[in-house]
Order: structure tokens, then C-alpha cells, then sequence
């Protein structure tokens, strides 16, 4: 199975989680183990890696090329579950944790995975290849809740039109395979705004991905577990690729990183509130310009990284 992935700024992860040797971390996005293989190379005897992922195929990937480490061990989850999983390991603190919420090459260009406007295949998106599809959503949420999606998850200004449409269509039959519901997409938006912004379906399909997922859920999980299991001085890095993910992870880390919230006119604090991290940088750290030019994919990210104090 060939697996793509671009490792989205591989050696900027691997230097903000400043790797022990002997030193337990996570990768709660395995994908096609390109962070987790740079981790795990950096282990010295003692240390160890827990490589998750909830894609079956990219569980077996990173299996196979994890194999070299035996510190290495990959595990089908979702990183929302990494309290669980931890647990059931017999692991208390880690040292570092990483998240890459970028969808994989291999996901957006293996059709039939129903990921992508590109290629004409059954609606799916599902990263675990299990439960509620994009083809259950598109053909059996309301028009509102239809709205609703494409409005929190992807900003669509033509939200409610498309909802609409797909109703009507869905009516006649139903809507069953990607490229049916680009042509739906296109019809609801205005000649104009389709000449503008990139292929007119992408936000549609970004919403029911997320919706698919429940990966804004699974995000504000994830972030808390994988912070309260954190050793002092243990890093948390995480990989945002667009605005609803960074929002998300920045009001996070800035909430973590907060102290004494007792109005200014107090004399003394009175609240007991204390930082619980640090931040590595005020700003997100962005792809280099070669890797921009190497992949395209890259140009969203943001990687940001917190401190456990």
C-alpha cells in the first residue's frame, strides 16, 4: 500500500517537542509515520513512542514502517481517546505530544476514499472507515442542520442555497457520489463568487469532513488530554490547517497559559489562578519557503507549541 504524506514541518515539530532519548511521547496523528518514524529514531533504550491513528490503513502503515523501533508502538484510536489508551498501556506522564490534523495525500488521492471534489466517487470522508458517512449526512440532515455545518465549519456565505439545493435534489434521489454534489455546489453559487476562491465545492466539502469526523470534538479533547498528561517541562505541539482548528488551539494554549484573572484594581490576588504552560512562541510558526514550494498542502498550516510549567 503506498501511503503519501507529506510530514508537515517535520523538523520544526521534531525541535519543538526537543526529544529525550529516553523520553515517552505520542503522535496522535500517525498518518504515514513520517513525525513518528523522526521521533522514534531520536529513542534511545527506555524511550518510547505511541503512534495513533483511527484510519485502519494508515495503522498499518505506520506498523510496517515503525517496525525498525522497537520503542515504536502504533495503536488504532482516535486521539481523543489518548487517556484511554495511555491507561490501558500502563503509561502515567509523557513527555511530549504531537498533532497533525492535516488530512494525508493518500486519503485526498485514493478516490473511492470519497475525500476529494477530484476525483468522482461514493460520498464517504470517513477517517475510520466506520459510522455515519458524508452520504448519511447529505441525504438525511435537515436543510437548517445542512446550514447550520457548512456555516460553523467552512464559513460558507452560500451556505443555506446549497442546503437548499441538495434538499431538492435529494428528493428526486439520492445524492450518492462526490461529484453529484460538486454539481449541486456549483449551481447554488453565483457565477461571480465561482471565479473567485478556488473550486467552488471545497468549503462544502471541508464542513462534512469535520461534521463526518467530529473533528473540532475530537480536537478539544484531544488538547486537554494530551496537556494533563504532560510531565513538567513536556511539550504539547500541534499542526492547525485552517481557521476553526487554530482559533480553537490558540484560545486553548492561551487559557493554559493565563494567571491571576482578579480585576486590576485588587491589592492582593484572590483567585488562585496560576499559569499551567508557557507558550514557545506568540506566534505560530509557519512552513518554510522551500516547503511551500515542495507542497502545496502546506500553505495553511500553523504549528503551535505549549509548555507544561
Amino acid at each position: 500500500m503506498e501511503f503519501r504524506h507529506y510530514s508537515v514541518m517535520l523538523h520544526e515539530c521534531i525541535d519543538a517537542l526537543a526529544i529525550r532519548p529516553g523520553g515517552i511521547y505520542v503522535d496522535g496523528t500517525a498518518g504515514g509515520a513520517g513525525h513518528s518514524s523522526l521521533i522514534a529514531s531520536r529513542l534511545s533504550e527506555g524511550g518510547r513512542l505511541i503512534a495513533l491513528d483511527k484510519d485502519p490503513d494508515a495503522v498499518a502503515v505506520a506498523t510496517e514502517r515503525l517496525r525498525p523501533y522497537p520503542g515504536a508502538q502504533v495503536v488504532q484510536s482516535d486521539f481523543a481517546q489518548m487517556d484511554q489508551v495511555l491507561d490501558s498501556l500502563g503509561i502515567g506522564q509523557v513527555d511530549g505530544v504531537l498533532l497533525d490534523l492535516g488530512v494525508s495525500s493518500f486519503q485526498l488521492d485514493t478516490g473511492e476514499r470519497g475525500f476529494s471534489y477530484n476525483y468522482d466517487a461514493p460520498l464517504d470522508m470517513r477517517m475510520s472507515k466506520q459510522g455515519m458517512s458524508a452520504y448519511d449526512i447529505v441525504n438525511t440532515y435537515s436543510v437548517q442542520d445542512l446550514t447550520r455545518i457548512l456555516r460553523e465549519y467552512s464559513e460558507e456565505k452560500f451556505a443555506f442555497p446549497i442546503a437548499k439545493n441538495i434538499d431538492r435534489a435529494r428528493r428526486q434521489k439520492p445524492v450518492e457520489t462526490t461529484f453529484e454534489l460538486c454539481e449541486i455546489v456549483k449551481s447554488s453559487i453565483p457565477a461571480a463568487a465561482r471565479r473567485t476562491g478556488g473550486h467552488p465545492a471545497k468549503r462544502t466539502f471541508q464542513a462534512l469532513r469535520i461534521a463526518v469526523n467530529a473533528e473540532l470534538e475530537s480536537l478539544s479533547l484531544g488538547v486537554d488530554a494530551a496537556f494533563a498528561r504532560l510531565s513538567p517541562g513536556g511539550r504539547l505541539a500541534v499542526i492547525t490547517f485552517h481557521s476553526l482548528e487554530d482559533r480553537m488551539v490558540k484560545q486553548k494554549f492561551a487559557a493554559l497559559c493565563r494567571g491571576c484573572t482578579c480585576p486590576p484594581d485588587f491589592p492582593v490576588c484572590v483567585c488562585g489562578n496560576t499559569p499551567k504552560g508557557k507558550l514557545l512562541s506568540r506566534k505560530p510558526i509557519e512552513p518554510s519557503a522551500k516547503e511551500l514550494e515542495e507542497n502545496h498542502r502546506s500553505h495553511s498550516a500553523k504549528l503551535r507549541v505549549i509548555e507544561k510549567l
